[in-house]
């Protein structure tokens, strides 16, 4: 499939164009030892990540205590324990994803506009983008935090177009999980989905994106700019 007289082209961060599952790993287990806990796979990890900080924690303390309720105070605690953490964790062994700086830099080179929608909390996502040289390619940036509302809510793509002067149709939302799908869908815009990167064990092409692809690059050719 190829998109025409598209103009708006938004990406998730995690799973997408960058591989922290290492660090948020590394940052999970810190937290564990802190509270006494043991510690999890990494390979498990990569099953909880995508709905943001706070729920990537209450997983863990779930698999922690197993089938036993977990107070709201202790998450409260693990979750500012993570988030400490994590400020100091953040570009540690997170990587970008094969061809991410190139075709970024290509499709901004041809005219698109781009953005970025991340559940990540927003206090984070500046950092990382500065260390892997990516800060100045995004004319829009929405964390998890910055509205009411985050993926798979509709509202932060609906909110990047309203804040960029582009209509839902001029634009596509490209990433590695579910959570993106829905989102577009709820927002009836196309979408495209990333056979890797974090989307809970689920083959993507389950959420019915409108284009699969198995490698970022792939991309450019089917982006057309009317």
């Amino acid at each position: 499939m190829t998109f025409f007289a598209k103009e708006l082209i938004i990406f998730d961060l995690d799973g997408t164009l960058i591989d922290s599952a290492p660090d948020l790993a590394l940052t999970i287990n810190l937290m564990l030892a802190d509270l006494q806990l043991e510690p999890v796979d990494e390979s498990l990890i990569r099953t909880w990540v995508g709905n943001g900080a706070q729920v990537l924690v209450e997983r863990a303390l779930a698999h922690a205590y197993l089938s036993k309720p977990v107070e709201l105070s202790l998450i409260d605690d693990a979750l500012a324990i993570f988030l400490n953490h994590y400020q100091h964790n953040l570009v540690v062994k997170s990587r970008l994803y094969p061809d991410v700086y190139r075709t970024l830099t290509t499709l901004k080179q041809q005219g698109f506009t781009l953005a970025l929608i991340t559940n990540k909390p927003e206090r984070f996502i500046a950092p990382i983008l500065a260390a892997m040289e990516l800060n100045s390619l995004f004319s829009n940036v929405l964390g998890g935090d910055s509205l009411a509302r985050k993926k798979p809510d509709p509202l932060p793509l609906i909110t990047a177009c309203q804040q960029l002067d582009f209509s839902v149709e001029q634009a596509v939302m490209v990433g590695d999980s579910k959570n993106d799908i829905l989102a577009a869908k709820a927002a009836k815009m196309q979408s495209v989905g990333l056979t890797y990167g974090y989307n809970y064990g689920e083959p993507i092409a389950n959420s019915k994106p409108d284009l699969v692809l198995d490698h970022f690059a792939k991309l450019v050719d089917h982006l057309v700019r009317v």
